[in-house]
């Protein structure tokens, strides 16, 4: 009878590991069918060592010492640079997207199939604000991939890479989508696809597939302690890369549409400070005067909840959203201002670089000011016209609330709960009448941006 009874519990163990077998998806099919539009990317590169010992600096003293007494051995030198990357073919004609680290500053790059046929290529257009890059080869009739939609992959679902990890030619790994929307603070315009999907040096540019066998993403980074795979690979969505794809191939460039604003990330206490009741949409910290948003009328201390019918999360959603709006189009924003939301018309320009040099000096009026750790002064008017501003004051030492609550010597406070500031009496009268326990929003210039910080109020002078 126990005979009998093992027995039994060892077929149903087994048709259980055979149910689950069944269940596992099978990448082998997905591989053999589309592995050979995926391809090896090798390129070559000029580079100029400065001569010295390395980890010193150009101009350093002691390299120019080295030069003199052995000339020789510490002269600047030209050498090759060659580097491995991944990329996948989307034409029949030889168009190849991959990633702009792996081929932008290259002198020559050779597309390797997995035929094992080489060809030179030449780059079309490169992206650095997406890492995307479009290159082409002279072939016809050459495998492509399927795109699929980047946006209807499911956290949990099942991916494939397929890339030259370290050299290592067609390797297949798999894993899962670990997230959707990942930002980094380098860079917002990219939604990043994460996984657990091995990843490593040479895959990048390299196809991420779904199960349908389609490209939903371009591994582009990993996110290591140690320069290796340790189970986070960000990829780049595919709709976002096609979209860069076909910009670089009709204009040479990709063409972003801007409204001027300057926004920051809204925590728990500045989004109860607003009135909100969760930390939701994109804080404008300053507007660029008679740009876009300006002549729209947003101000300062705006919180943007909707673009064009588009809910914001965040500052970085605000991000993608206004960079994927092509310049001239007339868009309606949902903003929170005063309590209550409003819509405001914003026609979008299109992108360029901003300037900002002018940083603070030292003010020369001011002093303690409330009981909130924070020692103050006056600009003048050399300082003002600088920053371009009309009033300041200068953060000249911060402890106590202050410094908990993120403000740093300085900063220069230019208003406080949506107010402009106009002299010292104000702030400390504001800071005077405010209630302990509850936050004053203090619109800050650090550097060269505008800043929200949401200050605690203390009980008394004791907990500074």
């Amino acid at each position: 009878m126990k005979k009998l009874f093992v027995s039994a519990a060892l077929l149903v163990a087994s048709i259980g590991v055979s149910q689950a077998a069944r269940e596992l998806p099978d990448f082998a099919a997905l591989v053999e069918k589309e592995g050979p539009a995926v391809v090896n990317i090798s390129t070559t590169q000029t580079v100029v060592n400065n001569g010295g010992v390395p980890g010193l600096a150009e101009d350093d003293p002691f390299n120019e010492l080295l030069r003199r007494f052995n000339p020789r051995q510490y002269q600047p030198r030209e050498y090759q640079a060659r580097s491995l990357g991944s990329g996948f073919i989307i034409s029949s004609d030889g168009y190849i997207l991959t990633n702009t680290h792996v081929v932008g500053n290259a002198d020559e790059i050779t597309v390797k199939l997995t035929d094992q046929r080489e060809y030179k290529a030449k780059v079309i257009g490169t992206d650095e604000r997406t890492d995307v890059a479009l290159i082409k080869i002279e072939a016809k009739n050459l495998p492509t991939v399927r795109t699929g939609d980047s946006e209807k992959i499911r956290v949990g679902e099942w991916v494939v890479a397929i890339g030259s990890p370290l050299g290592l030619e067609n390797s297949v790994t798999a894993g899962i989508v670990s997230a959707k929307g990942r930002s980094l603070p380098s860079e917002n315009y990219v939604p990043f696809i994460q996984t657990d999907a091995a990843v490593n040096p040479g895959n990048s540019g390299g196809p991420l597939f779904n199960l349908n066998g389609e490209v939903v993403g371009i591994n582009s980074q990993i996110i290591s302690r140690t320069g290796g795979f340790m189970g986070i690979s960000l990829a780049i969505p595919i709709k976002v890369a096609l979209d860069v794809s076909d910009q670089l191939k009709t204009n040479g460039r990709v063409i972003r549409g801007r409204i001027g604003v300057n926004i920051q990330e809204l925590s728990k206490d500045l989004a109860e400070s607003f009135g909100l009741t969760r930390p939701q949409g994109a804080l404008i910290s300053s507007v660029e005067k008679d740009g876009p948003a300006d002549k729209a009328g947003l101000l300062p201390s705006d919180i943007v909840l909707k673009f064009d019918t588009h809910p914001v999360a965040n500052s970085a959603e605000l991000v993608r959203l206004v960079g994927g709006s092509r310049p001239g189009t007339k868009v309606s924003l949902q903003v929170w201002r005063n309590k209550a939301a409003k819509d405001v018309a914003v026609t979008v320009g299109e992108t360029s670089e901003q300037v900002a040099n002018a940083r603070p000096g030292r003010g020369k009026a001011g002093g303690h000011v409330g009981n909130v750790g924070l020692v103050v002064a006056e600009l003048n008017p050399a300082q003002k016209k600088a920053l371009g501003i009309d009033y300041g004051l200068l953060v000249q030492a911060v402890h106590g609330s202050a410094a908990r609550s993120g403000i740093a010597q300085g900063d220069v406070i230019i208003g406080v709960n949506s107010q402009n500031l106009t002299s010292y009496a104000q702030f400390a009268k504001m800071l005077e009448e405010a209630k302990a326990g509850s936050s004053l929003n203090l619109r800050v210039r650090r550097g060269d941006n505008y800043i929200f910080i949401p200050l605690k109020i203390g009980k008394s002078n004791a907990d500074e």
